[in-house]
């Protein structure tokens, strides 16, 4: 029976993946893994007993993932789960940012006390001219990251009719395959903010990009240039925003993370952080993360870890399957087949994988694996933790 810990309102459509046979969820002490969504996690919470995270959502800004790996603790996320409901709310604040709509409703909502239809029709065409604004069409739209959401916010605006250049120094294979011909690659990021009408964020907050948007790279923006961060609030420099639209460099952010100092600022317009605030995407975010924290727990596959290598075995008929994970350091996997050998265990198949400072191994074998057994690879030097999982 294992054990999973569920924090924050996890949709029934993901948690319906664990069969009540083999799975107990709650607020459970001493899980085999946990899943959440925006519940902060401390290293205390990884239990001697854990094996898995799993966030219903892209960002794990609220787990300690390093912490997690040295005690190997897979960390999963899922990406392109909400995809399409934050591209939906891109587009709202592009539309937002260039035609009067919000102004407009507010004076609207001013003209409740006039009850005579033509005298109500003659102030709002007196007054329609002040809301006036552009279209997207023939505009271009800057995409900095390309991935899950990033291409899809650069196939609306293809559809929108706008030009269209992206830049993503970090582009998978997969996500280059997805990506549309249309889209124009920039060589680096003052290329693609000099071309660009409007700049849309999508890339994670890590080290590399926390505070990227700053006065030095928001001086090779366009002058009156809108910018649109739906990504993470920590991607930009708050005072370098409000410098910025101070003295016209740009002329909106528009931002899904409202933000002290900039609240109620002219040109900020904020949303209460709504990009994944949708009954789909929560769905599909919890589906997908019980997936895989499943497949991990059972068969020990690993698909969409923000810290272990993706790593999938098919299972071998009547085979028991080791996983381990280990330091990337040389030698330890040699070990490690050294005594299934000096033990006349049978491998039957395996793959082994690293990523960064950690290795991952599945190996299926023919003999029912022993408790000294695993007793004597856990001793191995390097050696992080080993599962023993029946087929």
């Amino acid at each position: 029976m294992y054990k999973i810990r569920t924090l924050n309102n996890i949709s029934d459509k993901g948690l319906s993946r664990f069969p009540g046979d083999h799975y107990e969820l709650g607020d459970i002490s001493d899980p085999d893994a946990i899943l959440l969504r925006s519940h902060q996690l401390t290293p205390e919470d990884a239990t001697s007993s854990l094996l898995a995270v799993g966030r219903a959502g892209a960002g794990v800004n609220n787990i300690p993932v390093a912490d997690y790996t040295d005690k190997g603790v897979v960390v999963f996320n899922t990406p392109g789960a909400n995809a399409n409901a934050v591209k939906e709310l891109v587009m709202v604040g592009m539309l937002l940012s260039c035609r009067g709509i919000i102004p407009g409703i507010e004076y609207v909502n001013t003209l409740g006390d006039h009850e005579d239809k033509a005298e109500l029709n003659t102030l709002v065409e007196a007054s329609k001219k002040q809301y006036k604004g552009h279209e997207l069409k023939g505009k271009t739209l800057g995409v900095l990251g390309l991935g899950a959401i990033g291409s899809m916010v650069a196939d609306m605006a293809l559809e929108m009719d706008m030009n269209v250049v992206g830049y993503d120094p970090a582009l998978s294979v997969e996500a280059a395959w997805r990506l549309s011909s249309r889209v124009e690659r920039m060589e680096n990021l003052g290329m693609l903010f000099g071309r660009s009408d409007m700049i849309s964020l999508h890339v994670p907050a890590l080290d590399a990009t926390r505070g990227m948007i700053n006065a030095e790279t928001l001086a090779q923006f366009r002058d009156g240039a809108v910018l649109l961060n739906f990504a993470r609030e920590e991607i930009v420099d708050k005072e370098a925003i409000a410098m910025a639209l101070d003295n016209g460099k740009i002329s909106q952010y528009i931002s899904d993370f409202p933000t002290p100092g900039l609240i109620g600022k002219p040109g900020v317009i904020s949303t209460p952080h709504l990009g994944a605030s949708t009954a789909e995407a929560e769905e599909n975010c919890a589906v997908m993360v019980a997936d895989q924290v499943r497949d991990f727990l059972e068969n020990g596959n690993i698909k969409n870890s923000v810290n272990f290598p993706a790593l999938s075995l098919e299972r071998t008929q009547g085979c028991h399957r080791i996983a381990l994970a280990n330091k990337n350091v040389p030698r330890i996997l040699g070990s490690v087949l050294s005594i299934l050998a000096d033990r006349n265990i049978n491998v039957v198949d395996m793959l082994n994988k690293s990523r960064e400072d950690v290795a991952y191994n599945l190996i299926d074998i023919e003999s029912d694996p022993t408790d000294d057994l695993v007793e004597e690879i856990n001793a191995i030097d390097g050696v992080i933790n080993v599962r023993i999982l029946e087929d």
